[in-house]
């Protein structure tokens, strides 16, 4: 007699919306979130959704691009990093919706500066962050800028941005 194995197939489907659990907030794919870290001494991570799925059993994972807090980063915080300011990173991972907390705004710098009015769901990024190297990019608008900020960061470790 010859015993086969049932093996169970889980079936992900791409979803459009996640309500934040005990909320009536709605995360959508692009929206940035807060992400409860392990360590509940630690302040939420910050990330931005880039695909939501769910399984055959009504559980939703989110696919994440993580932003960093500049003291999270190989260069560390430096004088003229802001108390919001976050970088953009080039590390993705999947979480459960499960850990999302709330909702948040990442702004440009530009468009933050213009705020009456800072809250706690408000930061911003002016830089892109390779997690494996620990490089920062200044996002610019010309190739022959971002070379340049990169190679004075990946240098010295700093860079003044007076001109952002």
């Amino acid at each position: 007699m010859v015993r086969m194995k049932q093996v169970k197939i889980s079936v992900k489907k791409d979803v459009d919306s996640y309500t934040i659990r005990g909320t009536n907030k709605v995360v959508h794919v692009g929206d940035c979130v807060l992400m409860r870290a392990s360590d509940s001494d630690k302040q939420p991570y910050v990330a931005r959704v880039e695909k939501m799925e769910a399984d055959g059993r009504g559980s939703v994972r989110v696919q994440v691009r993580w932003y960093y807090r500049p003291e999270e980063s190989k260069g560390g915080r430096r004088q003229f990093h802001g108390a919001k300011e976050l970088f953009l990173s080039d590390h993705f991972d999947l979480q459960s919706a499960h850990t999302i907390e709330g909702k948040c705004v990442v702004h440009s710098f530009k468009n933050y500066t213009k705020l009456d009015n800072v809250g706690p769901e408000d930061f911003f990024s002016r830089f892109e962050y390779k997690a494996a190297t620990g490089i920062a990019n200044v996002r610019c608008h010309t190739t022959r800028m971002t070379s340049w900020c990169s190679a004075k960061l990946a240098r010295t470790g700093s860079i003044h941005l007076a001109w952002l």
